[in-house]
């Protein structure tokens, strides 16, 4: 599941061309989810990309993209591209979206929540899956890597 950046996945994998093919304004969005382990390299797949967003960077998703409710969450997501979602709020946990956008460390140069915000998230939702990047997390944080 974990790739280093030499293997062809991070800033060139096809789910982060497609984002920033978007062109979501700089400064009102930020990658959450499983994505920001995807933008540095350490998994190979994430399945979607999800995309925090407010402001500027929300009104563009809006004239770009396809809005439904995400059930049974509760909450509006735009599609703006194949598997690429962007959303005001995170449904699970209790995150400030500003606070996880204003905190945001650019990687590669698409904006990340970050990784203290994701290893939070991933505790909560306590899924096979979550369980396996908190591994990857540990592992990659044990060897230096940020």
């Amino acid at each position: 599941m974990a790739s280093g950046p030499a293997s062809g996945f991070g800033p060139r994998h096809p789910l982060v061309r497609r984002l920033v093919a978007v062109g979501l304004p700089p400064g009102d969005h930020a990658v959450f989810g499983s994505g920001p382990l995807l933008v540095r390299g350490w998994i190979d797949n994430a399945g979607d990309l999800d995309v925090l967003a407010r402001g500027a960077a929300w009104e563009h998703a809006l004239r770009v993209g396809h809005v439904h409710r995400l059930e049974p969450e509760g909450v509006d997501i735009v599609d703006v591209a194949e598997d690429v979602t962007v959303g005001t709020e995170w449904a699970i946990g209790a995150f400030s979206t500003d606070a996880l956008i204003d905190e945001a460390e650019v990687i590669d140069g698409v904006p990340c929540v970050r990784l203290e915000h994701v290893i939070a998230y991933k505790r909560i939702a306590d899924r096979p899956k979550d369980r396996l990047h908190l591994a990857v997390i540990a592992e990659r944080l044990e060897r230096g890597e940020r």
